[in-house]
Parts: C-alpha cells; structure tokens; sequence
C-alpha cells in the first residue's frame, strides 16, 4: 500500500484539495496507476497492487497555493521511491511550503 499526506509547513496544516499522481516505471516511461486529491487532513491512500517496482508520486501544488493566494517557486513536486518488499505499507510524506519542500519515508 502506498499513502501520502501533504503538510504546508508556513500554516502548520494540511494542504487539502491537491492533486496527487502516482505512476509506475515501465522501462523508459511512466504509467499512470492512480490520481486522487488530499483530504481535508491532506491526506491519500492509493489503490495500487504492491508490485515491486519504481514509482513517482507526482504532487501538483501550482493549484493549492493559487487558491491561497500565496506566490510559490515549485509548480510541481516528483518523488520517485523504489519498492522492494511488498508485505510493507509505504507512507511518502511530503512537507510543503511556497519555497522549498521535503520528504521522507513514513511509516
């Protein structure tokens, strides 16, 4: 299972309503296997089939900081991550704000 959830680190809270891709490498391309936007806690559980594999989860935030009138640097956030053992839940966190982010394996 691959989860995510999105703080704004400026307003200490989540950032709800944003568009999230989640893609599996296939040799040189990318497939789409889900989009869903956050929650109003920021958050997403995604259906996928726990293949292992490369992902990109791909976090388009151009809209969330338009929508909070805040100027912001990065339209778009990827995060590519492997997936070796498919027993594990794998939660990709991503701590956001108008000029910069992070992330990190969650548990």
């Amino acid at each position: 299972m691959i989860s995510t959830h999105i703080l704004d680190t400026t307003l200490g809270s989540p950032a709800s309503d944003v568009e999230v891709i989640l893609e599996k490498q296939e040799g040189s391309n990318w497939k789409k296997v889900d989009a869903q936007k956050t929650n109003s806690d920021g958050r997403i559980v995604f259906k996928d089939d726990a293949i292992a594999g490369i992902y990109r989860l791909t976090f388009q935030i151009d809209d969330y900081f338009k929508k909070n009138k805040q100027a912001s640097f990065f339209p778009q956030v990827p995060v590519i991550f492997e997936i070796t053992n498919t027993t594990r839940k794998y939660h990709v966190p991503l701590l956001l704000n108008p000029y910069g982010y992070s992330t990190y394996r969650g548990s």
